[in-house]
């Protein structure tokens, strides 16, 4: 019987918040102390328990770079803000924890939870480790391997077809080896074990924050309706025109929409959201805008004020072709 994902653990360098009902715990006051507090600045995760799945916020540096979520269906990365909407502020059910983590374990457990496993070969026998260790020695294998044994998940991280180090959930006493041998017990093994693959994970991708990601929406907006107030009728479908134009090339513009229509967070980092909506901001201009009665950099100036710090330090006004003063 395989484990629900709402109860699976992971490796951890130290607990900060130890499983604790959701009911008690004020999830956005954590992030933010977590921000705020130099002390509390530290990369690990925040595991939230629902009744049908479960929600990882990964922090680096007391921030939150990414999500997934876990359910019956499988793993996939989410925006940080859908994330954030799933779990109810005021919850009956669900638990939490929070714990403190190596940058390569979130990278291990980002990769596992957003990302396809690699195949074995068919009838491979790969819970026997008599016969997944020599084959994965013999393709000098380099990647991580995923083990769930019972509720708990743990990562072994391989380099040349050998276990370089691992990540261990449910226990850290005695050496490596024995340590991995648990992890295939029989003993005290009560559900599936479940073995994966994946090749070696990059570094932990970063999101482009929730507030990176509103700040942009109501600049579109406030842009196309400056537009309208300046006579100019056509302009939430030149802009929604401009953004279907722009969209393969810029997959960040799916998380906007002038025709409303329904949008998500998009899965990007910063700086693609930022050229993405710079790139808009282009065309629409070019297209829209009447030069002769508002010049573009004092339009710009106008509505980006407000958080100029913000979009100077995404480096939108490094992408427009208007020095905004």
């Amino acid at each position: 019987m395989s484990a629900s994902p709402a109860t699976l653990q992971f490796p951890h360098s130290r607990v900060l918040l130890s499983r604790t009902r959701l009911a008690y715990i004020h999830l956005r006051n954590l992030l933010s102390d977590a921000k705020r507090d130099r002390s509390a600045r530290i990369s690990g995760y925040v595991a939230v328990s629902l009744p049908e799945e479960l929600v990882t916020l990964f922090l680096l540096r007391g921030e939150v770079a990414n999500a997934t979520v876990t359910d019956a269906r499988g793993s996939s990365a989410i925006a940080i803000a859908s994330a954030l909407e799933r779990i109810p502020t005021e919850p009956e059910y669900g638990e939490i924890c929070f714990n403190e983590a190596e940058e390569e374990l979130l990278s291990c457990m980002f990769e596992a939870q957003s990302t396809p496993a690699e195949p074995w070969p068919d009838e491979m026998a790969v819970r026997n480790p008599a016969v997944l260790f020599p084959y994965l020695l013999s393709t000098t294998f380099d990647g991580v391997l995923e083990i769930i044994a019972n509720e708990h998940a743990s990562y072994l991280v391989f380099t040349n077809g050998t276990v370089s180090h691992a990540y261990v959930s449910g226990g850290q006493q005695g050496t490596l080896i024995e340590r991995v041998s648990k992890l295939f017990a029989h003993d005290g093994r009560t559900g599936d074990l479940r073995i994966s693959r994946r090749g070696v994970p990059g570094k932990l991708p970063v999101q482009a924050s929730p507030a990176l990601v509103q700040a942009y929406r109501e600049l579109s907006g406030n842009l196309v309706q400056r537009l309208l107030d300046l006579g100019r009728d056509t302009a939430p479908a030149i802009a929604e025109h401009a953004r279907q134009n722009l969209v393969s090339a810029h997959p960040s513009l799916e998380g906007f929409s002038f025709a409303g229509g329904h949008v998500t967070d998009p899965l990007v980092d910063g700086a693609a959201l930022t050229s993405g909506v710079a790139a808009w901001i282009r065309e629409l201009m070019w297209a829209a805008s009447d030069h002769e009665s508002v010049a573009p950099d004092v339009l710009l100036r106008e509505l980006t004020w407000e958080r100029r710090h913000l979009f100077q330090s995404a480096g939108l006004f490094n992408q427009v072709p208007w020095k905004v003063m």
